[in-house]
């Protein structure tokens, strides 16, 4: 079965306590010291035990990542983009399609304008 690659788990191979903030920047492609260090000054700076106890809740709450989620890397990337923006992925997705019709197009008008016979045979079945 496979997991659902858009959902926030707790990413334990990388964790540093729980894995909520090695999660959290599994899930937004974020470099985890980062996300590391905005829980750490929103604890000291901003909400202090309130940010321990949603880091706690967030521990217990989300599920652990499964150990296989992604193939490579580049799934990885790809995982995260649609994260960020499924409109955007949606769009680059299209225009990657778009791309590859038109250059099997342009292979089929080269090969079908140098082999008469194939172009007399597809012009025959239109």
């Amino acid at each position: 079965m496979n997991s659902p690659r858009t959902t926030l788990y707790r990413d334990k191979y990388n964790a540093k306590l729980m894995g909520v903030c090695s999660g959290i920047a599994d899930y937004t492609g974020i470099n985890p010291f980062w996300v590391r260090a905005g829980a750490v000054a929103l604890t000291v700076f901003a909400l202090g035990p309130i940010a321990i106890l949603a880091y706690i809740a967030a521990g217990f709450l989300l599920n652990k990542k499964p150990a296989h989620l992604y193939r490579d890397e580049g799934e990885q990337k790809y995982w995260q983009r649609v994260r960020q923006s499924p409109q955007r992925t949606a769009r680059e997705i299209r225009a990657n399609f778009r791309d590859i019709d038109r250059r099997l197009a342009a292979v089929e008008t080269h090969y079908v304008s140098s082999n008469p016979r194939l172009n007399a045979e597809i012009e025959r079945l239109r």
